[in-house]
């Protein structure tokens, strides 16, 4: 069929045309009908479904995330066990309020029983309060021989209390004896007073700075 045999068609009188103008007359409205259900309708439809596929993925995802934690729930409470016995282990080992003099008492033998000999022995005024601890600093100035001072070290490492030698500088005095300044560390737990006095001025400093 030509064009023009297509132009003469008369759209009022479709009944009479051929074959072949019905059919393609028919596809055209049957595609018009189809994107119109498809922009008015299944348009919104797909996209649902499409968010319901990623919501049914992730609902998967974290079923299984959620499915392994259950399994490994008994080996994460064993380890929380042993990082609280090992906690407690440590904690043993500061000193309460009432113990600090008599550590400060063993790290001076510890220094006099390898027949050295202190210049100073400085307790700082205040001490340096952490979360659940408090940190003591204590300045120390020693002359002795270099292997006394280094079995001394040794012997303020062994104490049954935690304390810790810093800032060591090591020199020569006129008569050549060894001289070492050092800052003695030793830590005390807060009691429950103290822990529940630090958590008050916590809460009080976070309301002002709020106001």
């Amino acid at each position: 069929m030509t064009f023009d045999e297509f132009k003469r068609l008369d759209p009022k009188k479709v009944g009479t045309w051929p074959a072949l103008p019905k059919i393609g007359v028919l596809v055209l409205v049957l595609l018009l009908i189809m994107g119109a259900g498809y922009w008015f309708d299944w348009k919104d439809q797909l996209e649902q479904i499409d968010a319901e596929a990623a919501n049914e993925a992730q609902l998967k995802k974290t079923f299984v995330e959620k499915k392994t934690q259950a399994l490994d729930l008994p080996a994460y409470r064993k380890q929380l066990e042993d990082i609280e016995k090992q906690f407690g282990a440590l904690l043993k080992q500061l000193p309460g309020k009432s113990e600090i003099d008599a550590l400060l008492t063993d790290i001076n033998q510890a220094g006099l029983g390898r027949g050295l000999q202190f210049e100073l022995f400085k307790p700082a005024a205040e001490e340096t309060v952490r979360d659940f601890y408090a940190e003591l600093p204590i300045s120390i100035r020693i002359t002795g021989a270099y292997h006394d001072m280094g079995a001394f070290a040794s012997d303020v490492g062994k104490l049954s209390r935690i304390v810790t030698l810093n800032d060591i500088a090591l020199s020569v005095a006129k008569d050549n004896t060894l001289v070492m300044d050092a800052t003695a560390k030793t830590f005390r737990y807060l009691d429950e007073d103290e822990v529940a006095a630090k958590k008050k001025a916590a809460m009080k400093d976070k309301k002002g700075g709020k106001s």
